[in-house]
C-alpha cells in the first residue's frame, strides 16, 4: 500500500542559537512520536559553537543529536547571516525538504528562511509575528523578513495576528497555537535543579545568600545594555542598587562577561551581594528562575517563562515583542530607569508584586497543534495530488 506520509520529503528543523533549543526540542519530540509526519530532520547552523553548553543544553531537553551540523560560528551580522546561507544549501539540495521549519528571530531563523524560499521549499515560522517596532534591534529586521517569507506562521499571542495583517499577509496563513517555550518548561520542571545545588556546585556559600533564601536572577546580554561602555555602567550602577536590598545572581552571559572586563568594570560590582557565576545549564536555570524573588533581565524568552511561572520580571528594555507578558503577566519594563527599578523591587519586596495570569494557550500543547496542522498542511495536500 502507497503510505503519502513517507513519500513526502523530510521537514528539515533549524536551530542556530540557544533559545532555539527550547523552542524546537517540543516540535521535534511531537513530529517523531506521530506517525503520520514527515521524517524530521534536525539542522544545528551553529551559530551558537560552545560544545560543553550545546552538548549540556541538548541533554537538558532531551533533544537528540542533529543530524546537521554546519558549524558556522561567529561573525558580523553580514558574515553570519551569508555563511549559514552557503553551508544551508547543499542541505536542502540534498534532502529535497517537504518543508524548513525556523524558529526565533536569530541570524540563523532569516538565513535559512531565505535560502528556503528562494528554492521553492515552504517555510514555517514558529513565534511568528512578534515585534517590538525597534529596528535598531537586528532581531526585529530578522523577524519581519523571515515572515514575508513563510508559508505557515505559527504565533504565540493574539496580537501577533494584528502585527502580519497589518503586514498584508494572509490571514490563512497564520494560526494561533500557543508557546513552545512555555511546552519545554512545562516538561522540564520537574526536573530543575535546586537553587542549593547550583550554589554548592558553584561554591557559593550559605550566607551569601538573603533572608530566608531570598535573592533576584540577572541575566543580560543585549547589546543596548551589555556593548555600550556608558550604557554597561549604568547597568551596574542599578544592579549595585537592588543588590543592597536583595542579593541577586547572574549567570555571565560570555559577551557580557568579556565587556566588564574590556571596560575595566570589574571592581564596581559588589561580589558580596551579586554572585556572579558561569552559564547555566537550562534546568539550573529553570530552577533559580522558579525560586527567585524577581528575575531582571533583558531577554525574550524568559519574559515568557517568568510568566508561566508567576515570577515578578523586570525587563530592562524599553520596549518588548511579547506584549501579553506585560498585558496579562508578571513582567514591568523598567528600561535603565533607577527610580522604577527601585519602586518595583520595593513592591515584591513588600508582597505587591504584579500578579498576572498565565496567557491563552499557554497550556503545554503548543507542539501538538503545530504538528497537527503540519501534518494536515503537508501530508493532506500531498494525499490530495496522490488520489
Amino acid at each position: 500500500m502507497y503510505d503519502v506520509a513517507t513519500s513526502v520529503g523530510p521537514i528539515l528543523c533549524v536551530v542556530g542559537a540557544r533559545p532555539n533549543y527550547m523552542k524546537i526540542a517540543p516540535i521535534i519530540r511531537a513530529l517523531r512520536s506521530d506517525p503520520a509526519a514527515p521524517r524530521a530532520t534536525l539542522v544545528h547552523t551553529g551559530q551558537h559553537y560552545d560544545e560543553a553548553m550545546n552538548e549540556r543544553l541538548f541533554a537538558d531537553l532531551e533533544l537528540p543529536p542533529p543530524d546537521v551540523n554546519l558549524g558556522v560560528g561567529s561573525g558580523s551580522h553580514a558574515q553570519q547571516t551569508a555563511e549559514v546561507m552557503r553551508r544551508f544549501e547543499p542541505v536542502v539540495d540534498a534532502a529535497a525538504p517537504s518543508c524548513v521549519v525556523v524558529v526565533g528571530d536569530v541570524n540563523s531563523t532569516l538565513a535559512c528562511s531565505l535560502v528556503a524560499a528562494k528554492k521553492g521549499v515552504r517555510v514555517a515560522h514558529v513565534e511568528a509575528g512578534l515585534r517590538s517596532f525597534d529596528r535598531s534591534m537586528p532581531e526585529e529586521i530578522n523577524r519581519l523578513l523571515t515572515d514575508q517569507l513563510c508559508e505557515a506562521l505559527y504565533i504565540t499571542e493574539r496580537s501577533a495576528a494584528e502585527n502580519l495583517e497589518r503586514e498584508g499577509i494572509p490571514r490563512e496563513r497564520v494560526h494561533f497555537v500557543g508557546n513552545v517555550m512555555i511546552d519545554s518548561l512545562k516538561a522540564s520542571l520537574p526536573h530543575a535543579v535546586a537553587p542549593a545545588v547550583v550554589f554548592a556546585a558553584n561554591a557559593v556559600g550559605p550566607k551569601l545568600i538573603g533572608e530566608g533564601g531570598r535573592f533576584g536572577l540577572v541575566t543580560l546580554h543585549r547589546p543596548s545594555n551589555v556593548d555600550d561602555q556608558a550604557n554597561l555602567a549604568e547597568s551596574l550602577a542599578i544592579l549595585t542598587e537592588v543588590a543592597r536590598e536583595l542579593p541577586l545572581v547572574w549567570p555571565l552571559h560570555p559577551r557580557t562577561r568579556a565587556n566588564i572586563e574590556r571596560f575595566g568594570l570589574d571592581r564596581t560590582i559588589d561580589g558580596k551581594r551579586i554572585i556572579r557565576l558561569p552559564p547555566q545549564g537550562y534546568l539550573e536555570t529553570l530552577g533559580l528562575m522558579r525560586d527567585a524573588a524577581l528575575v531582571i533581565t533583558d531577554s525574550g524568552g524568559i519574559q515568557e517563562e517568568t510568566t508561566a511561572l508567576g515570577v515578578p520580571c523586570l525587563t530592562m528594555r524599553e520596549n518588548t515583542e511579547r506584549p501579553v507578558t506585560i498585558e496579562q503577566g508578571t513582567n514591568v519594563l523598567v528600561g535603565r530607569n533607577r527610580g522604577l527599578v527601585r519602586a518595583h523591587v520595593a513592591d515584591v519586596l513588600a508582597g505587591r508584586a504584579k500578579r498576572g495570569r498565565m496567557p491563552e494557550l499557554w497550556d503545554g500543547r503548543a507542539s501538538e497543534r503545530i504538528v497537527a496542522h503540519m501534518v494536515s498542511w503537508l501530508v493532506g495536500r500531498a494525499e490530495s495530488a496522490y488520489a
